[in-house]
């Protein structure tokens, strides 16, 4: 019997698709869209909006200013994209984490306003890269590309995954990209480090790539994926499990964190990850906030506090190639937009007492994104928008 080259194709792709889902243990199981945001969370932000209420209008306003949110962005795809100088090839990661911060700024645009011009825009960014990008290399920095950028793509595809006019041929490639582009680099990086001892990486760098790694779970319907995540969250040997994020409590509630003897910086981009982390399984039904007695409130708390300009206890911490006997104070007071998904989540919802969280969500709001915060990475670290997309009530 011959099989025509168009039969042939159409079940090559629908083989693909089944691929992409095969593993997962109960695809179904997944809330979708369930990444950062909810159904629930797009018609609360859309109702306010239109009903002009604060904070979310003010939260609207910086979102629709920002140039990554407009029609006229123009996506700048790349085969190969290089973080970090490996002697040879130019860096050129700056087009990456651009895109990405307008995909989901334009994902967020369209949720919001219900204009299909948006959603347009956002996927055919996510298209010119599912059909340009090959790999991500560099020198170990890469491996935060594969991380912050990962988590940061696949919660703008999980966004736009139900919309009409992006081609199921198109959701299918776009999530083989992040399965053999971003994937394989966030499990070599949590599982290897690299080839260096097991705490030798920063918490961030853990942190990026199990958010990464939860969302293309989410976003593929890859149960093992998002397993894998959870359980590294929970036990993880390296310094982004909770325990290690987090690895001294004082009696007062407070938990010092990992970076916090490195700088202020860092230590507040562990705040960013963390909760996109959280956030995600919560969206999920896995209440990881919660979990170990809300040990990252104890940890978002401190870092808070601090750099609300307040002191903290502080314990020597030493690992394989440091030792670290003070906080430092390096880049306190750094302004990231990160604090509204914790204090909606903690105060608002749970009714748990953290004034430093209150305090430092009330400094920085209404929270804008990427494009906001400066031109260079640490800028478009997290997504943000968080006024918008996390204020309850």
């Amino acid at each position: 019997m011959s099989i025509s080259f168009k039969s042939l194709s159409r079940f090559i792709g629908i083989s693909v698709a089944l691929a992409l889902i095969a593993p997962s243990v109960m695809a179904s199981s997944f809330v979708h869209p369930g990444a950062l945001h909810t159904t629930a969370d797009f018609d609360r932000m859309k109702s306010q909006v239109a009903h002009n209420a604060q904070p979310w209008t003010d939260g609207w306003d910086v979102l629709i200013k920002n140039s990554h949110a407009s029609l006229n962005w123009t996506a700048n795809p790349q085969a190969m994209v290089y973080r970090g100088y490996d002697g040879t090839h130019r860096e050129n990661y700056a087009a990456l984490f651009n895109d990405a911060a307008a995909a989901y700024a334009l994902a967020l645009r369209w949720k919001v306003s219900g204009d299909d011009a948006y959603a347009d825009k956002a996927v055919a960014i996510l298209d010119a890269w599912s059909k340009t990008l090959t790999e991500i290399n560099g020198t170990s920095d890469k491996f935060l590309a594969s991380g912050i950028y990962g988590y940061q793509l696949a919660n703008a595809a999980e966004i736009m995954r139900s919309y009409k006019r992006w081609p199921a041929q198109d959701v299918v490639r776009f999530k083989t990209m992040m399965l053999n582009v971003f994937y394989p680099m966030n499990h070599q990086f949590l599982v290897h480090h690299n080839g260096q001892k097991v705490d030798h990486y920063w918490a961030n760098w853990d942190l990026a790539n199990m958010s990464s790694m939860l969302a293309i779970g989410i976003l593929t319907d890859r149960r093992d994926i998002y397993d894998e995540a959870v359980e590294y969250f929970k036990h993880g040997a390296g310094n982004g499990s909770i325990e290690h994020v987090v690895w001294k409590i004082y009696p007062d509630g407070l938990g010092q964190t990992q970076e916090s003897g490195r700088d202020q910086g860092h230590n507040t981009l562990n705040v960013a990850l963390l909760g996109a982390f959280c956030q995600m399984a919560w969206n999920q039904h896995d209440d990881l906030f919660g979990y170990d007695d809300n040990r990252a409130l104890k940890g978002v708390e401190y870092i808070a506090k601090y750099n609300l300009g307040h002191d903290v206890p502080y314990t020597t911490y030493s690992n394989s190639d440091v030792t670290q006997p003070t906080i430092s104070s390096n880049g306190r007071g750094n302004t990231r937009p990160v604090w509204e998904l914790f204090y909606n989540h903690y105060v608002v919802l749970k009714g748990l007492d953290a004034p430093y969280l209150r305090m430092a969500a009330e400094k920085v709001r209404p929270e804008g994104g990427g494009g906001n915060y400066g031109p260079n990475s640490g800028g478009f670290d997290q997504l943000g928008y968080g006024t918008l997309t996390y204020t309850l009530k």
